[in-house]
């Protein structure tokens, strides 16, 4: 009997980027665990981890281990086995006939965070780089606005504050993130172990915000009204920093008259927060050094855009940058560890100069013949995690709809598909993971071989690559060179063979200092409060604050932000995971459920003239008035009626960049 212990990384979308430890013996994986070693996991993985990655990902009963074609009905999942070279040479037919009479870019492919390891990740664009296909923008999906509203205002979104950095703040502001959920390790050895005061703005009253120092639990969509009262407050004191903004910001003029008249008593009006706190989290913050996270979920509202530059006008007023312990974070990308990744996806493959489209126009794009002929889904579950869940699944039944999907388990996707190509999962392969939150570079490294006929992604690529008869060089190149590539730009200094045996690398005992030099990618070199460029668009040239009027009629607000459970829709069919999640709930605290004559656990019903969602009515605290929690990434087809939050969700769009608006959806609740 043989055993090894392999060293490998979690390449999940999340902040905690987890080292593992495999057992495997007799070439299966049998257990995986948290590498005690590892500065975020410490020997523990989260829950859900845990879960699926001892459950599903090495169960081959559930794992996809052949391609297969469809022989039933669209959406029935009636599939038989096929080799891999019949269903190589019929996509390739298939795709060779519809580049032959129209254009290829009717072509769609969908694609995001299934792995975030960037080989599996980044490699399969050059495949739709040459074949000339339309991209659906991953970003839309999830944050594509707080990108371009950063890089608009700083030149750059992909660099924030060093984590390393919290020991040296006095203050650390989260907003709109929920670590308790989506980065359980950062919660429990990050926040809760940190020195600094902790203030949290977030409309539901989750763990981090509980344990928190202070909670400003404003309604939701009021966030910008909330900075510009926190900024009053600041200037009101006397702690805006002049020189600071002489010297390295264009355009904060423009937003002086707003700070003046948002005092605390009309931002307590506007946003639901008391003005004592409003008082207290402002001087706290102004105090400094302060790090300011900024999650995702803030830019998932209609004015979302917007809701960015007002709250990250709190670094800039106060001049809490450029020096230890301060900063602000969005993500973290490639270009903290010194990564340019666009190589790994060959854009001078394209001969058209790019194709894209947002999710929200996805299920009208999947729904008109004229506009799409084929469909490639690849690292995501577009069933579950879209808008417009009703009117996507009646597109993917399309007949004339060609669909592949490259997946590891049947999803409600795949089910439409005419083929399905197994796909290995991260403990089969190795690849290299570069966090999104902390500096470092980390290898995942294979541990087994893949089951069945599955293959990583970049061999599947490669394989279609050959089937079409492309001949560029790019589309064959291997995963060695490619790791050795993204390793040579680094500090790292050994092979990826040297990596695996680490598993993780720093660069540096005092953590990176967020725009240390005081220089900004913007074309005036300042950070650049007004923008001329988002108002050619159609926008305010500078942020204002705004905030939504509260639902008319005796609508909800319906907030579907991550789950414990889940990892977007990742882990939703593993058997142990969905007994934790049970049966789906909606939660509302107890005055707004006594005011429909609801009472706790009843069958209810959230209807609007998008869909409806018929959930368990759950009473919690944690929720305020006004709205509805209905946590994101159950499989539609795990639920009684085949749906899930997204059923509710018409495509609303953000203000700026076409991205999800998905916090701003309403609702009826209903007693059933």
């Amino acid at each position: 009997m043989s055993k090894d212990t392999i060293r490998t990384t979690c390449p999940r979308d999340c902040y905690d980027a987890c080292g593992m430890t495999v057992l495997v013996r007799d070439g299966a994986v049998r257990k995986v665990i948290g590498d005690r070693i590892h500065h975020v996991s410490r020997g523990a993985l989260c829950g859900k981890c845990a879960l699926a990655y001892n459950g599903a990902f090495i169960d081959p009963e559930q794992r996809l281990t052949t391609p297969l074609r469809r022989s039933g009905p669209k959406g029935k999942a009636v599939f038989e086995a096929i080799s891999w070279e019949e269903a190589l040479a019929d996509i390739a037919a298939r795709l060779k006939a519809i580049v032959s009479t129209r254009d290829a870019r009717s072509i769609l492919h969908t694609h995001y965070t299934g792995t975030v390891s960037m080989l599996a990740g980044w490699f399969p664009m050059r495949f739709f780089n040459r074949l000339g296909a339309t991209e659906v923008d991953p970003d839309t999906v999830c944050n594509k606005a707080g990108h371009v509203v950063l890089a608009d205002m700083f030149g750059t979104s992909l660099t924030g504050f060093d984590p390393d950095q919290l020991p040296n703040a006095r203050t650390l502001l989260i907003w709109g993130a929920n670590p308790s959920h989506s980065a359980p390790h950062l919660h429990e050895h990050w926040v809760r172990s940190s020195k600094a005061r902790v203030i949290v703005v977030d409309p539901i009253a989750h763990e981090t915000a509980r344990t928190a120092d202070m909670h400003l639990q404003l309604r939701p969509g009021s966030d910008a009204a909330l900075a510009f009262g926190l900024l009053h407050v600041i200037k009101r004191s006397g702690l805006i920093d002049r020189s600071f903004i002489a010297r390295h910001v264009e355009g904060f003029d423009a937003v002086e008259p707003a700070i003046d008249a948002a005092s605390p008593q009309v931002t307590e009006a506007l946003t639901g927060v008391p003005a004592d706190l409003i008082v207290e989290a402002g001087r706290q913050f102004a105090s400094g050094p302060a790090l300011l996270w900024l999650g995702q979920g803030v830019q998932r509202q209609p004015r979302g855009g917007n809701a960015f530059r007002a709250a990250v006008l709190l670094s800039i007023a106060t001049g809490h940058l450029g020096s230890p312990g301060h900063g602000f974070c969005y993500m973290n990308g490639p270009e903290t560890r010194g990564v340019d990744i666009t190589f790994l996806m060959a854009p001078e493959l394209r001969r058209d100069g790019g194709s894209s489209i947002s999710h929200i126009d996805l299920a009208d794009a999947l729904g008109d013949p004229e506009r799409s002929a084929a469909l490639f889904t690849w690292n995501n579950n577009i069933l579950a995690s879209s808008p417009s869940q009703s009117k996507l699944r009646a597109a993917l039944a399309r007949e004339d709809l060609f669909t592949v999907v490259s997946d590891l388990f049947m999803t409600d996707t795949a089910a439409y598909a005419d083929y399905v190509l197994p796909a290995a999962s991260f403990l089969e392969f190795d690849d290299l993971v570069l966090p999104y939150f902390h500096d470092t570079i980390s290898a995942q490294a294979r541990a087994t071989a893949p089951l069945g006929q599955s293959l990583p992604n970049q061999d599947i690529f490669r394989k279609l690559a050959a089937a079409m008869g492309f001949s560029e060089p790019a589309l064959y190149e291997s995963d060695a060179s490619m790791l050795q590539q993204l390793l040579a730009q680094t500090r790292f200094k050994g092979s990826f063979e040297d990596l695996k045996v680490l598993g993780t690398v720093g660069f540096g005992a005092t953590g990176r200092v967020q725009f240390e030099n005081l220089t900004f990618a913007t074309p005036s070199g300042k950070i650049e409060v007004s923008s001329s460029r988002l108002k050619a668009e159609g926008h305010p040239e500078a942020p204002i604050p705004h905030a939504d009027a509260p639902p008319a009629g005796g609508l909800l607000r319906v907030l579907s932000p991550a789950s414990a459970w889940l990892m977007n829709s990742s882990y939703g069919n593993d058997a142990r995971i969905l007994r934790q999640l049970s049966e789906p709930q909606v939660y509302l605290n107890a005055r707004e459920l006594a005011s429909r004559g609801i009472k706790d656990g009843d069958p209810v019903l959230l209807k609007n003239g998008t869909g409806a969602l018929q959930l368990t009515a759950t009473v919690s605290a944690d929720v305020p008035d006004g709205v509805a929690l209905v946590y994101k990434g159950r499989w539609p087809r795990t639920a009684g009626d085949a749906a899930n939050v997204n059923v509710l969700n018409p495509g609303l769009r953000t203000d700026i960049a076409d991205s999800s608006a998905v916090h701003g959806v309403t609702a009826e609740l209903v007693a059933l």
